[in-house]
């Protein structure tokens, strides 16, 4: 007990790196081998981005813990094999997990895990265009962190609504959505989380027609990027990068931005983020004027959304395209 306490409490201080030192120094011990402690390894692997070692270690914490008849431990892992499937883009295995881990909390009580199993469902049903059921579903997990007062899952909620109002032109909603991330981030202090919001809130900027803010959003986004050493956080700035370079016809600087972005999501195994890459480089090939290097990069990116049932932004793909 008195391990996982610590893994636990490093965790919760956003350690991610000494968790695994610990987690490995332990190994092949039989601590190493209980369940709780293989999760909290399995959680601090996912926010650096090993999605490899996370779902080995999360699918054997399963395995233990449907064995012992843990329902907590089982509504727990499922929920993290579901953000991992979702960074894959296994998109049913994600909502398969989400949904059982949802109907689990349900029946524990678990009012945190409730907010955190919808906030993800909402996710997957904003990926694949259902708009109304995402927003629901955000919301209530919302509220279900503001009773809590968990700061973190109510950034992480805001940011998702901020980046669905977005996609459907509601800009004071989505400016609204933002701001209110970047203050719970701000309070939270986790310098992954403030990486994510700001790059969110640059993206905003970008398309409001404001890359001046942006650009000092951006510069902010990038420190905490590099300070958390996540580098699918540090993908997702690259992919913003891409799209302020675009806004300015910066072409080769975009390609550059594009394709760090999607180079570092294909090492690490993330679907939705590797086809935005591709799509963004596409977009910059074009403008430079390389036409087969830019359909081959829209292929790509096509492809990539089709697998993921990502309808709108294959749509919009297409639009930027044409």
């Amino acid at each position: 007990m008195a391990v996982a306490q610590a893994l636990r409490t490093l965790l919760i201080a956003g350690q991610f790196r000494d968790v695994l030192k610990l987690y490995r120094e332990l190994e092949p011990t039989p601590e190493s081998r209980r369940p709780d402690v293989q999760l909290l390894a399995a959680t601090a692997a996912t926010r650096l981005g090993d999605v490899a070692a996370g779902t080995s270690l999360a699918e054997e914490a399963l395995t233990q813990f449907r064995g012992r008849g843990d329902w907590d431990g089982r509504m727990r892992t499922l929920n993290l094999l579901g953000a991992l499937h979702w960074e894959r883009g296994h998109i049913a295995d994600a909502e398969r997990c989400f949904a059982e881990a949802l109907r689990l909390a349900r029946q524990l009580e678990d009012s945190l895990m409730l907010a955190r199993a919808s906030n993800n469902l909402a996710s997957v049903a904003h990926l694949q265009g259902r708009s109304d059921e995402a927003a629901a579903l955000y919301r209530g997990a919302l509220l279900a962190y503001q009773r809590l007062g968990d700061r973190r899952g109510t950034a992480e909620t805001y940011h998702n609504l901020g980046f669905a109002y977005r996609q459907s032109g509601e800009w004071r909603e989505a400016e609204a959505a933002a701001a209110n991330a970047v203050r719970h981030a701000e309070l939270v202090g986790e310098p992954g989380l403030l990486a994510l919001v700001l790059g969110a809130k640059a993206e905003l900027s970008i398309e409001r027609q404001d890359p001046a803010l942006a650009e000092r959003e951006l510069e902010r986004a990038t420190r905490y990027a590099a300070e958390a050493d996540d580098p699918i956080g540090q993908a997702e700035v690259h992919r913003v990068q891409a799209l302020s370079a675009l806004y300015k016809e910066e072409w080769e600087l975009a390609v550059w931005h594009a394709e760090a972005a999607r180079s570092t999501a294909l090492k690490h195994d993330s679907a939705l983020l590797a086809a935005e890459g591709a799509g963004l480089a596409a977009r910059a090939l074009k403008g430079m004027g390389r036409g087969a290097e830019a359909a081959e990069r829209q292929a790509e990116a096509a492809a990539g959304f089709r697998r993921l049932g990502a309808t709108s932004l294959l749509e919009r793909l297409e639009r930027d395209l044409s």
